[in-house]
């Protein structure tokens, strides 16, 4: 009878178990920070010197924070980067604030099409890396504040634990009971 009481709690513990999201992190990466995407008042050299403090993997997001109408995010070749010409985008975003998924390692690039924006620098080359890493996100990556509202941030494991305990517990507790 004990063993069978066992094997009850193994099981139910086994199967709440797999209620459990993956526990890869995923980093939310806000392009320029509190700068946002925005016409840089030296060239390039905002977007460039923010990639370079960054980590990116597959997996990971871009948030993009910007006023509809006033700036776009449009992924590009990277023979369509250098001269700023969006003739054949491989994805464009018109509405902002948008979050872009990193779903391909490689090298991606980004321009705002509305008038010179890209010419003056308002322009964003990263590399992704295969796989995603476990490092939590790096603390200049924080959801800007200003008059643009962001959506909320997707659910961490912290929330995802909370979660899966009880049910746990709750399960272990019910084949105890039986």
């Amino acid at each position: 009878m004990a063993s069978s009481k066992l094997i009850m709690v193994v099981a139910v513990i086994a199967i709440a178990s797999l209620c459990v999201p993956s526990t890869v992190a995923q980093t939310r990466h806000v392009v320029g920070d509190t700068f946002g995407w925005n016409v840089p008042s030296d060239g390039n050299a905002t977007y460039t010197n923010w990639a370079s403090r960054q980590t990116f993997n597959v997996g990971d997001t871009l948030f993009f924070n910007f006023t509809t109408g006033f700036h776009d995010v449009t992924e590009v070749s990277e023979n369509a980067y250098g001269p700023c010409t969006a003739t054949a985008p491989i994805s464009s975003h018109p509405n902002g604030p948008t979050t872009l998924n990193l779903t391909t390692a490689g090298s991606h690039y980004y321009i705002c099409t509305v008038g010179t924006h890209c010419q003056l620098g308002q322009k964003l080359m990263i590399t992704v890396a295969g796989s995603s890493s476990t490092t939590p996100a790096p603390t200049g990556s924080t959801t800007p504040t200003g008059s643009m509202t962001p959506p909320p941030p997707s659910p961490s494991g912290s929330s995802s634990l909370t979660t899966v305990v009880p049910v746990t517990f709750l399960a272990a507790a019910l084949a105890l009971l039986y």
